[in-house]
């Protein structure tokens, strides 16, 4: 029995859908691999069961890789974004702009065809600097200029888009779970890399068709959405960081560096407020647990508490969150986060358990299962 009273249903049948690995096959939703992400397939199947109506404000807070608000334009929503990731910003913003297919085409053209200037890499990190081939990081600077220097606002997010993807392949990075290293191996150039993926993206924006405008995404804190106002969202669907699972900013921090000028960021998506502070006041009941997760279960509640703000009267969430591991304890995400869910007013209507691994400590002992589960939550009406 989990929990205290919440009805719990298991459907480990679904565990796929809670992976990204299904977007990999998808127009648009493959332009970024997020494995941190869910997918297409889910936000589809929790549309129709939170009862969203065409037309409706679908918010995701923690917007990743912009599955939600992409799937939302595909089927006639209206998708709102928020994330503390200049990098997570960017990518859900290019993957949901309508762009002209033959007007990048041309631009793609332009920027292959320009003088590329000579830039020095100077001032970047020892990080940075061992990612690529030499070659390819100073093709990649050049790149970045000339993408930077165009008029059109459209062309410039979609070519540093595929400029993105396209220095991952030609890079030595390899990111294995929450660590990021550097593998040396065959890499192909920079350069024609760039094309393929590029050409490849503009196929893809023919492929696909929306039903909706383009999704406002925004950057933000989900523990402050100044920019949504009260009652304004239909219904919420999101996937906050796991607890104690992966530190975005390290996985992700050669892009942050050469694309948003950023070593570090204090992210939400990044244990949410996992920042030097005074110790956390613990939680009545769950005394024993270790300092990172009571703050991460403290920002959620804030985070909860402003779902619960911008939800209008009767709206609906549904939450994928996954238990913690550490090496004494397996933390249940699932039943305290529903529990702060429930004292910030929502009714919590099920926890639906979709993935259950085992937990080990030292690699040997079994401590536990760490349970992926989905929160369906609603504002009561009135």
């Amino acid at each position: 029995m989990l929990g205290r009273a919440f009805p719990v249903e298991e459907r480990y049948d679904l565990w796929r859908l809670a992976t990204f690995v299904p977007n990999k096959g998808l127009p648009v939703h493959r332009w970024f691999y997020f494995k941190e992400g869910f997918s297409r397939e889910l936000v589809l199947m929790l549309l129709r069961e939170l009862g969203a109506r065409e037309g409706e404000v679908i918010l995701d807070p923690f917007v990743g890789s912009g599955t939600t608000p992409l799937t939302c334009m595909e089927t006639g929503y209206r998708g709102v974004g928020v994330d503390a990731s200049p990098l997570a910003v960017f990518v859900s913003y290019a993957k949901t702009r309508i762009y002209n297919p033959e007007e990048l085409s041309d631009a793609l053209n332009r920027c292959l065809g320009a003088r590329a200037p000579k830039i020095a890499p100077e001032g970047l990190s020892s990080l940075v600097m061992k990612a690529f081939p030499r070659a390819n990081l100073l093709e990649l600077l050049s790149l970045k200029e000339v993408i930077e220097s165009m008029e059109s606002s459209d062309a410039k997010t979609f070519l540093l888009m595929a400029l993105i993807c396209a220095s991952s392949r030609a890079s030595y990075i390899y990111r294995e779970g929450g660590v990021l290293k550097l593998v040396r191996r065959p890499v192909p150039p920079l350069r024609p890399c760039f094309r393929r993926t590029a050409r490849a993206m503009i196929d893809d924006l023919r492929k696909i068709s929306f039903k909706s405008e383009p999704a406002t995404i925004v950057l933000g804190d989900a523990r402050q959405l100044d920019t949504i106002e009260d009652s304004s969202v239909d219904h919420i669907i999101t996937s906050p960081p796991y607890l104690n699972k992966i530190e975005y900013t390290q996985v992700y921090a050669v892009e942050l560096e050469l694309f948003f000028g950023k070593k570090t960021v204090d992210l939400v998506r990044s244990y949410i407020g996992l920042t030097p502070r005074r110790p956390p006041m613990p939680i009545p009941g769950r005394e024993g647990l270790p300092d990172s997760a009571v703050l991460y279960f403290r920002d959620m509640e804030a985070s909860f508490r402003e779902m619960f703000r911008v939800l209008r009267p009767g709206g609906r969430a549904a939450i994928v969150v996954a238990g913690g591991v550490y090496p004494e304890m397996v933390v249940e995400s699932d039943i305290i986060l529903a529990e702060l869910a429930s004292e910030v007013g929502f009714e919590v209507e099920k926890i639906r358990v979709v993935g259950k691994r085992v937990a080990t400590s030292g690699r040997t002992r079994r401590i536990g299962a760490a349970r992926e589960s989905i929160l369906y939550l609603r504002k009561p009406d009135g």
